[in-house]
């Protein structure tokens, strides 16, 4: 016996519908402008690159060109003669002390704030954020008297002070809305299992804030390395072996007059910029995690 459904004859399947681009012409013109917005990133880091190989006559002559040979001699000079190597190592031991100040104070500062509540929290909280509007060089002059008052004027540890006293508002800004979104029920058994506040802060809150702590680390460093007029105000010419690599790079310009060496220049501007690419590029993964992660937890 044959059932109807059987005499009947099967349905066509069905083609699967095109998918519309949800974004249209809004999608084409933004990846048109990160394009652009690429290029004009790209080109003048490549172009200060391919300068450190050129002569000041090429440099002047066609500055579109590519060099006529690639030689290391203005990487020497600027290496040697204009002392790149002492004032980067420089540069690297203020900045691994100052970011490292910065972060054990300000993740201590923003997890009280963040999780405590206490007479006078709001009030300390907006008394750091309003650190973030005050620009920097309203305050060189004061600046310049309070350290030279403390006896730190022309000294590596005067600068640290500074730098970590500028980098703390972003700091405790960012980990306290990021300490915020850690689960509470953590800490109340750690509590409940005996751990002090310190020991729950280090051993149990730390390693959890772990993506923002890179984030954040990562934002000192590149913002204290590429600091430039309070090393100016707190380094003199008097203590050249003490001076930062952007007091470095820009004495290259200005100490040769007409006959600077732009190629030297170029070479050492190459070195200051080759570090902070290799540790963003190193880390771009923990900081966009960092960056993403409270807005999912």
């Amino acid at each position: 016996m044959v059932t109807d459904s059987a005499q009947r004859p099967s349905a066509p399947p069905r083609e699967p519908k095109k998918r519309k681009n949800p974004l249209g012409v809004f999608g084409a013109m933004s990846h048109i402008a990160l394009l652009i917005w690429a290029i004009l990133i790209i080109g003048p880091i490549l172009w200060t690159f391919l300068a450190s190989f050129k002569t000041n006559t090429e440099i002047f002559g066609d500055a579109i060109a590519l060099p006529s040979s690639f030689g290391w001699d203005a990487w020497g000079r600027a290496w040697q003669k204009a002392h790149i190597g002492q004032y980067m190592l420089n540069t690297v031991f203020v900045v691994a002390c100052s970011t490292a100040a910065t972060m054990l104070l300000g993740s201590m500062a923003a997890y009280v704030l963040a999780r405590y509540a206490f007479p006078g929290n709001r009030a300390i909280y907006f008394l750091f954020v309003s650190g973030m509007t005050f620009p920097v060089f309203l305050a060189l002059v004061p600046l310049f008297f309070v350290v030279r008052n403390l006896g730190l004027i022309d000294t590596h540890l005067g600068l640290i002070l500074v730098y970590t006293a500028y980098s703390l508002p972003f700091t405790v800004f960012f980990l306290s809305a990021f300490f915020k979104t850690l689960p509470t029920s953590v800490a109340e058994a750690a509590m409940m299992d005996g751990c002090s506040h310190t020991r729950t802060f280090f051993q149990i809150m730390v390693p959890m804030a772990k993506p923002g702590l890179i984030s954040i680390t990562i934002f000192n460093i590149l913002g204290q390395w590429n600091q430039y007029l309070l090393p100016i105000v707190l380094l003199s010419g008097n203590v050249e072996d003490k001076w930062v690599i952007t007091q470095g790079v820009a004495n290259i310009s200005t100490s040769a007059g007409y006959e600077a060496d732009w190629p030297g220049m170029f070479a050492a501007l190459s070195i200051a910029i080759i570090p902070v690419m290799f540790i963003y590029i190193i880390f771009q993964r923990q900081i966009q995690s960092g960056l993403t992660s409270g807005a999912v937890k």
